[in-house]
């Protein structure tokens, strides 16, 4: 596969634009601004490969990561930002990964819960954003309690205290913010899976993805994924490291 930044265009532009999925479903990807404007590191990077393309950057947004995958097919994003999983790769091709991301279990401070392996228990109930990455990861995963699944992510935690569910699945930050707002919750320690966070394009595009690979590559290593974190705030999070 080629490198050269006209064969990407050829793949990527076929409207004449760069259309990103960008999903606000995780915040640590992606976020509003007091202006309603769309930040983080996903649009940075989003921002980066229009310029290099000498493209029109098209924001087309969406509320869940799963939501992005089921539209791969509609021809109406080239590329986007998502978590590596083996069933979404069905659809999308992957670059190596740019951002690791923590999932973990939001519970009840008097649950009883108190590590990662409580939880997978008989009659317990954990609440998931459908299709999100740790959806995917659970449901392979889990053998004694149950998943229920909320539209979004950040409808998972509503789901959780709503229905008194026994826990809520998700990634790291937004799980603890959870916690700060509403006193009587915590965030159990450790995760129950490193959630890579890659960037991707629907497998037409497969004359694209060597070049999409070497820009992700260029800007883990040249600081500016570690600087997006930083400007939007989400600078806990952990930078990929280079691909073998």
């Amino acid at each position: 596969m080629s490198t050269n930044p006209s064969d990407a265009r050829k793949a990527l532009l076929s409207t004449g634009k760069l259309r990103a999925a960008i999903n606000y479903g995780n915040p640590v990807l992606a976020q509003k601004n007091a202006a309603g404007q769309p930040q983080g590191v996903s649009v940075a990077l989003a921002k980066a490969l229009a310029q290099r393309l000498d493209a029109e950057l098209e924001i087309v947004a969406f509320p869940a990561a799963g939501k992005v995958v089921d539209a791969a097919k509609d021809d109406i994003w080239d590329i986007g930002f998502l978590a590596i999983d083996p069933l979404r790769a069905e659809e999308v091709m992957f670059t190596s990964p740019y951002v690791i991301i923590e999932g973990t279990y939001l519970v009840k401070e008097d649950s009883g819960l108190s590590t990662l392996d409580d939880v997978d228990a008989d009659g317990l109930r954990i609440a998931v954003g459908k299709g999100a990455a740790y959806d995917l990861f659970l449901s392979r995963e889990l053998k004694h309690a149950a998943i229920e699944r909320a539209a979004t992510s950040a409808g998972a935690v509503d789901l959780f205290l709503e229905q008194g569910l026994d826990a809520a699945a998700g990634v790291r930050q937004p799980l603890e913010a959870a916690a700060r707002q509403h006193p009587g919750l915590k965030v159990l320690p450790g995760y129950f899976t490193a959630i890579r966070q890659a960037m991707a394009t629907p497998v037409r595009n497969k004359a694209a993805h060597a070049y999409l690979q070497s820009f992700i590559e260029e800007m883990k290593a040249s600081g500016f994924v570690a600087q997006a974190l930083q400007d939007s705030g989400q600078g806990e999070a952990t930078v990929a490291p280079a691909a073998d």
